[in-house]
Protein backbone atom coordinates (compact mmCIF):
# COMPACT_ATOMS: atom_id res chain seq x y z
CA UNK A 1 0.00 0.00 0.00
CA UNK A 2 2.89 2.51 0.73
CA UNK A 3 4.02 1.79 -2.94
CA UNK A 4 0.93 2.71 -4.33
CA UNK A 5 0.76 6.48 -2.23
CA UNK A 6 3.99 6.96 -2.97
CA UNK A 7 3.17 6.30 -7.25
CA UNK A 8 0.40 8.84 -6.51
CA UNK A 9 2.27 11.26 -4.80
CA UNK A 10 4.75 11.02 -7.70
CA UNK A 11 1.78 11.14 -10.53
CA UNK A 12 0.16 14.06 -8.69
CA UNK A 13 3.28 16.32 -8.79
CA UNK A 14 4.30 15.41 -12.28
CA UNK A 15 0.53 16.37 -13.09
CA UNK A 16 0.89 19.61 -11.12
CA UNK A 17 4.15 20.30 -12.97
CA UNK A 18 2.45 19.80 -16.29
CA UNK A 19 -0.48 22.13 -15.42
CA UNK A 20 1.89 25.01 -14.24
CA UNK A 21 3.75 24.19 -17.96
CA UNK A 22 0.09 24.23 -19.46
CA UNK A 23 -0.65 27.46 -17.93
CA UNK A 24 2.39 29.11 -19.26
CA UNK A 25 1.22 28.00 -22.45
CA UNK A 26 -2.24 29.32 -22.47
CA UNK A 27 -0.19 32.97 -21.60
CA UNK A 28 0.77 32.42 -25.10
CA UNK A 29 -2.65 31.72 -27.12
CA UNK A 30 -4.13 34.87 -27.74
CA UNK A 31 -7.56 34.82 -29.11
CA UNK A 32 -9.25 38.05 -31.13
CA UNK A 33 -13.11 39.19 -30.64
CA UNK A 34 -14.42 42.01 -32.70
CA UNK A 35 -17.58 43.50 -32.25
CA UNK A 36 -19.81 46.49 -33.93
CA UNK A 37 -18.79 45.48 -37.59
CA UNK A 38 -14.74 45.20 -36.62
CA UNK A 39 -14.58 48.66 -35.01
CA UNK A 40 -13.88 47.07 -31.63
CA UNK A 41 -11.26 44.44 -31.39
CA UNK A 42 -10.01 43.31 -28.27
CA UNK A 43 -6.84 40.68 -28.05
CA UNK A 44 -6.52 38.47 -24.85
CA UNK A 45 -4.43 35.77 -24.06
CA UNK A 46 -6.06 32.34 -22.97
CA UNK A 47 -5.06 33.18 -19.19
CA UNK A 48 -7.57 36.04 -19.77
CA UNK A 49 -4.78 38.70 -19.69
CA UNK A 50 -5.96 41.66 -22.20
CA UNK A 51 -2.80 42.58 -24.83
CA UNK A 52 -4.44 45.03 -26.99
CA UNK A 53 -7.72 46.88 -27.85
CA UNK A 54 -8.10 48.45 -31.09
CA UNK A 55 -11.14 51.26 -31.32
CA UNK A 56 -11.81 52.67 -34.64
CA UNK A 57 -12.08 56.67 -34.85
CA UNK A 58 -15.70 56.49 -35.86
CA UNK A 59 -16.81 55.84 -32.20
CA UNK A 60 -15.00 58.11 -30.27
CA UNK A 61 -17.59 60.62 -30.52
CA UNK A 62 -20.05 58.54 -29.25
CA UNK A 63 -19.13 57.71 -25.33
CA UNK A 64 -22.06 55.42 -24.81
CA UNK A 65 -21.54 53.59 -27.61
CA UNK A 66 -18.12 53.39 -27.47
CA UNK A 67 -18.65 51.70 -23.85
CA UNK A 68 -21.48 49.45 -25.21
CA UNK A 69 -19.21 48.20 -27.49
CA UNK A 70 -16.51 47.56 -25.42
CA UNK A 71 -18.19 46.09 -22.68
CA UNK A 72 -19.24 43.43 -25.04
CA UNK A 73 -16.19 42.98 -26.82
CA UNK A 74 -14.29 42.46 -23.67
CA UNK A 75 -16.67 39.69 -21.85
CA UNK A 76 -17.15 37.75 -25.01
CA UNK A 77 -13.26 37.62 -25.16
CA UNK A 78 -12.98 36.71 -21.80
CA UNK A 79 -15.95 34.03 -22.45
CA UNK A 80 -13.93 32.64 -25.35
CA UNK A 81 -10.55 32.44 -23.25
CA UNK A 82 -12.01 30.89 -20.29
CA UNK A 83 -13.44 28.34 -21.65
CA UNK A 84 -9.88 27.72 -23.57
CA UNK A 85 -8.49 27.40 -20.15
CA UNK A 86 -10.66 25.22 -18.50
CA UNK A 87 -10.75 22.92 -21.17
CA UNK A 88 -6.84 22.50 -21.15
CA UNK A 89 -6.48 22.75 -17.47
CA UNK A 90 -9.43 19.71 -17.41
CA UNK A 91 -7.51 17.66 -19.93
CA UNK A 92 -4.42 17.82 -17.84
CA UNK A 93 -5.97 17.31 -14.75
CA UNK A 94 -7.55 14.11 -16.06
CA UNK A 95 -4.74 12.85 -17.38
CA UNK A 96 -2.55 12.79 -14.36
CA UNK A 97 -5.20 11.77 -12.00
CA UNK A 98 -5.38 8.18 -10.60
CA UNK A 99 -7.98 5.81 -11.08
CA UNK A 100 -9.50 6.43 -8.02
CA UNK A 101 -13.24 4.62 -8.13
CA UNK A 102 -15.86 6.94 -8.47
CA UNK A 103 -13.85 9.68 -9.60
CA UNK A 104 -14.02 9.37 -13.31
CA UNK A 105 -17.30 11.75 -13.50
CA UNK A 106 -15.11 14.93 -12.33
CA UNK A 107 -13.06 15.93 -15.15
CA UNK A 108 -15.68 16.02 -18.58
Amino acid sequence: MFGDMMGMMGKLKETQQKVEATKKRLDTVTLEETVANGLIKVTITANRVVKDIVIDESLLNNKEELEDYLTLAMNKAIEKATQINESELAAVAKEGMPNIPGMDGLFK
